[in-house]
């Protein structure tokens, strides 16, 4: 099944801004929200020559009475809802208990609670037509915790994930389709600054994304090597091997 009407959250930069320019480029119908509507506005006038539709709305996902509201209007604009991609995310944080509690639970309160609020209006929609595919970008921090300043981000991916796999658990055999996706190191704002080997430029991570996403599996490593193997890895081994690899 083709998805031509699409919403994307945190669409104003990073892997938000690449899938939305690589699901214009395939003629699909976007609806973008973000904080900075200005840089939304921008890109939609360069996607509008090549998207069927591009509509745009200002949103915070910590306003949680916005989301729905945002999702009604940007679905109107479409004349309908087939995918909803929960992308919006912050990558701030400390080691807790080192006096900066604020980054660590703004970083919750956009990627867990922000991304509950999206769920609930993305699947208030589905429910109501019957079909639909929810994508939840999580990371590759989601399967094993992560220490010191990504604690709390590891903590907000992981739940995400969890309400990915309820929602699984819950629609098995339904025509609402939910995918967990858990990339590893893509260069973005987020991962600015990691030195690493395993950094993946942003083109071929945006890529990794779309294709997992077309595809519509439960759940995926993107790209796939070698964030699959490590999935397994972080997931299956002793504490004493998997905490040199994180």
């Amino acid at each position: 099944m083709t998805r031509e009407k699409i919403i994307i959250t945190g669409a104003s930069s990073g892997l938000g801004e690449g899938m939305a320019r690589e699901f214009a480029r395939r003629g699909r119908s976007l609806g973008l929200a973000a904080r900075r509507i200005e840089r939304l506005e921008s890109l939609a006038a360069e996607l509008t020559p090549q998207a069927r539709r591009v509509a745009v709305a200002q949103l915070d996902v910590t306003d949680v009475d916005a989301v729905p509201v945002a999702f009604a209007e940007l679905a109107d604009e479409l004349g309908g809802v087939d995918r909803v991609i929960v992308n919006a995310g912050l990558g701030k944080g400390a080691p807790i208990g080192t006096g900066k509690a604020a980054a660590n639970i703004e970083t919750v309160q956009t990627n867990l609670v922000g991304a509950l609020a999206q769920i609930e209006a993305a699947m208030a929609i589905f429910r109501e037509q019957n079909h639909g595919h929810l994508v939840l970008v999580s990371s590759m921090s989601a399967v094993r915790g992560l220490p010191k300043a990504q604690a709390a981000y590891s903590a907000s991916k992981a739940g995400l994930s969890a309400l990915g796999q309820g929602l699984q658990a819950e629609l098995t055999g339904s025509p609402i389709k939910v995918t967990v996706l858990l990339p590893g190191y893509i260069e973005t704002d987020i991962n600015k600054g990691v030195r690493t080997s395993l950094l993946t430029d942003t083109a071929t991570g945006v890529a990794a994304m779309i294709a997992a996403i077309e595809a519509e599996p439960t759940r995926a490593a993107v790209p796939s090597w070698p964030w699959t193997p490590i999935s397994w890895a972080l997931r299956h081994l002793p504490d004493a091997v998997t905490a040199r690899l994180i």
